[in-house]
């Protein structure tokens, strides 16, 4: 990590490249606290926290404690504001759903094993009772995974979160991976956890991390819908697959690393998709460069 914030961004001048990127990336963010009645004094306190927190972990001093007067000499947060969030009594826990812990384990493992594969190697339909289907079936699929958790429960809140649908005594998997449907807490799980991930990632190579994170994309302006249709469906079908490759191989290789002292890395790749209508734009001046960016 860099001692020091990086000083070759006048942080006075609201036109600069990165000033205006951020403002980008802050306006669907700002939407959606709006649509759920948060507003900007809210957000103002969590800048706040999250400035004096980035500060005290990631722009250390080799050698020195981190103190309240740097850490508000470098934020611009009053140093007597410092000194109240980095108490002990300032700690934010973490929560995470209680679904979603086990459900990506029990999905990774529906749609990675061969035991619980129909022909082509699509994720069966299983009989939801072992007296039903033996090793393979719903209930032990999850007894596999947790021996603590009734199988019932597991079915009757992916049932709500929209994971599964039941087709008589057989229990449908409706997507490759832990994506709920309903349930607006495990969404934003999601929502904070891969956001995060994605500017993480660009934000590191922005900032000439090495080596660089695989973060790309395909831009095309001047479509018709009916391109973008093709496009779209073309991508869901050509992402899914490689993130059931990648499924595959993360499971594998995660039962193999069990144990190991060194196992203690996390890694998330994601695919996303995104189109709207251009704002003024003339299709005659669209770009017609699509190579990757």
């Amino acid at each position: 990590m860099p001692d020091s914030p990086p000083s070759s961004l006048p942080v006075d001048d609201a036109a600069s490249p990165l000033a205006l990127a951020v403002r980008r990336v802050l306006r669907p963010l700002v939407r959606l606290l709006l649509s759920h009645r948060l507003g900007y004094p809210w957000l103002c306190e969590v800048l706040r926290e999250i400035y004096v927190e980035v500060a005290e972990q990631d722009f250390p001093l080799d050698g020195k404690p981190q103190t309240d007067s740097r850490i508000s000499l470098l934020t611009g947060v009053h140093r007597k504001s410092v000194h109240e969030l980095r108490s002990p009594e300032a700690g934010k826990a973490q929560h995470t759903p209680p679904a979603i812990t086990l459900g990506t384990q029990l999905v990774a493992r529906w749609v990675s094993d061969p035991a619980y594969a129909a022909e082509g190697g699509a994720p069966a339909p299983l009989p939801r009772l072992a007296r039903q289907g033996g090793e393979v079936s719903f209930e032990s699929l999850v007894a596999s995974v947790s021996k603590d958790i009734r199988a019932r429960a597991v079915l009757d809140e992916w049932l709500r979160l929209g994971v599964v649908r039941q087709d008589g005594d057989l229990v449908v998997l409706n997507t490759d991976a832990f994506v709920p449907a309903q349930g607006f807490e495990e969404k934003v799980f999601f929502f904070g956890r891969n956001v995060h991930d994605h500017l993480a990632a660009a934000t590191s190579n922005v900032m000439g991390g090495s080596p660089p994170f695989l973060e790309r994309s395909v831009h095309y302006d001047g479509l018709r819908p009916e391109s973008v249709y093709a496009l779209t469906a073309s991508a869901e079908e050509s992402g899914m697959r490689t993130l059931k490759e990648l499924n595959r191989l993360a499971a594998r290789l995660a039962r193999e690393d069990a144990g190991h002292p060194d196992a203690t890395r996390r890694i998330n790749v994601g695919v996303y998709l995104y189109s709207e209508a251009m704002a003024g734009g003339n299709a005659a001046e669209a770009p017609q460069n699509g190579e990757p960016s």
